[in-house]
């Protein structure tokens, strides 16, 4: 398989496609963000790819370096058994990526994450907020330059504590599962 993924990205989207490379059978491109969800997309909905699984979305910070962010999907298809790593990268002055929630369920969670941990801004989420820190922490801890020593803001216990488990079920109730969402 090695390659074949890359070549199908740089096939339909070379102008879009900064980078690849193939390394022990992973596969990584590097594309511009505006396209994103325009190319992640094909690679779910080709008939050549079938990449119907969302595996991870994360963020790598390199502080000195400029872009400073790599938001990563990896995505895996099922019947295809291949797996294909997405690199997005974003600066510090614009950190913004569009969302992809509307073509994986379980991106939804995974921008989230990333939001709370890295600051890193998903155009389109519907729900952006903190889903493993309180509402009232104050930065990103995963970024590098993040003060580990810095105190934060104490807050008194809510009445009741947000259940993650009831605001997934009412999630889903606004969209009933839909799984990858594929037509």
């Amino acid at each position: 398989m090695a390659k074949k993924l890359i070549d199908f990205v740089k096939k339909h989207f070379g102008d879009e496609v900064l980078d690849s490379h193939s390394r022990l059978g992973n596969d990584t491109v590097v594309v511009e963000r505006k396209r994103l969800p325009e190319i992640i997309e094909r690679l779910r909905d080709d008939d050549a790819t079938q990449m119907n699984m969302l595996r991870a979305i994360t963020c790598v910070d390199y502080l000195h370096r400029e872009p400073r962010f790599e938001v990563v999907y990896i995505l895996y298809s099922i019947a295809k058994k291949h797996m294909l790593t997405v690199r997005v990268v974003v600066s510090e002055d614009d950190c913004n990526v569009p969302t992809i929630e509307h073509l994986y369920g379980a991106a939804a969670w995974m921008e989230r994450e990333v939001w709370d941990m890295y600051g890193v801004t998903f155009e389109g989420h519907p729900d952006l907020r903190r889903v493993l820190l309180y509402e009232e922490f104050e930065g990103h801890p995963l970024r590098k330059d993040y003060a580990k020593q810095a105190s934060q803001p104490r807050v008194e216990l809510l009445g009741k504590e947000r259940d993650s488990v009831e605001e997934f079920n009412q999630y889903v109730k606004g969209k009933p599962s839909e799984g990858s969402r594929q037509a």
